[in-house]
């Protein structure tokens, strides 16, 4: 085995039990944020100045992410699929009384 790769694997290691302690987290820091939205620092920067992505100033200077927010505001603006789209049109159709079963 040689030491590079011994490195390679402790490294994947470290990663790995970075992102489970965030997992457990549920208030993140903005390089915790960052990694856990996949994004660069300078898109979240961004995301938060505009008031894009819910934050929080407690001293005025620092941001803070609670994980549960950051997760409702990733699943939100669901994109619908063909099969949902047409279940809402025939829902909307049969309320209206235009198609009788």
């Amino acid at each position: 085995m040689s030491e590079d790769y011994v490195i390679q694997k402790l490294n994947s290691i470290e990663k790995m039990l970075t992102e489970q302690n965030m997992l457990r987290k549920e208030v993140l820091t903005f390089n915790e944020a960052a990694i856990y939205l996949d994004v660069s620092h300078s898109h979240l920067y961004k995301m938060t100045s505009t008031g894009v992505i819910p934050s929080y100033k407690p001293n005025g200077k620092k941001l803070y992410f609670n994980r549960a927010e950051l997760d409702s505001w990733l699943l939100s603006n669901k994109q619908l699929s063909q099969e949902e789209i047409g279940q809402q049109a025939a829902n909307y159709l049969i309320k209206k009384g235009r198609v009788k079963l």
